[in-house]
């Protein structure tokens, strides 16, 4: 099966590139997904070894920070039982989880490439993060994209 890519959005107050790079094997686990398709883009298509552009989220400039890659298979999101959590969900019960992680592993920091930056860029203009209305957490990144990401980054990846 061909190597796919993904585009990961992280809130940096919850999870930065900084603290993914940080963490012990530079991998966390990617918890707090509450969006269905984002749920199921990690739990039937996304693979141990896929890459990941680690993108800032809700903050004063949003971009691709970092490069990672899927970790892990999936597993229960324990955030989803812990009535503590701001990502609590009274409705999901332990024998039949409603949502789910897998670990992300960091590969790199990278310069960051704005929202701007990227919008700028005509080979870009069908990258599902820039689609009008979009806002999952989780999106799928074509590996032409790809690619021209990499060279914006001075093909390193």
């Amino acid at each position: 099966m061909a190597k796919q890519y993904w585009l990961m959005k992280s809130e940096p107050s919850e999870c930065s590139i900084d603290d993914a790079m940080a963490a012990p094997g530079r991998t966390v686990p990617w918890t707090g997904v509450r969006n269905y398709q984002a749920r199921n883009f990690m739990r039937d298509a996304m693979r141990v070894g896929d890459g990941v552009l680690f993108y800032h989220s809700s903050c004063p400039e949003p971009g691709i920070a970092g490069l990672a890659r899927v970790a892990s298979t999936t597993r229960p999101d324990p955030t989803q039982f812990d009535p503590q959590s701001p990502y609590y969900d009274a409705a999901s019960k332990p024998d039949a989880p409603r949502w789910l992680l897998l670990d992300v592993q960091a590969v790199r920091k990278t310069r960051l490439l704005s929202l701007a930056e990227l919008r700028a860029e005509a080979a870009l203009a069908d990258l599902v993060l820039l689609r009008r209305g979009n806002r999952l957490s989780i999106t799928p990144v074509e590996a032409a994209h790809w690619a021209h990401v990499m060279a914006m980054l001075g093909g390193a990846h």
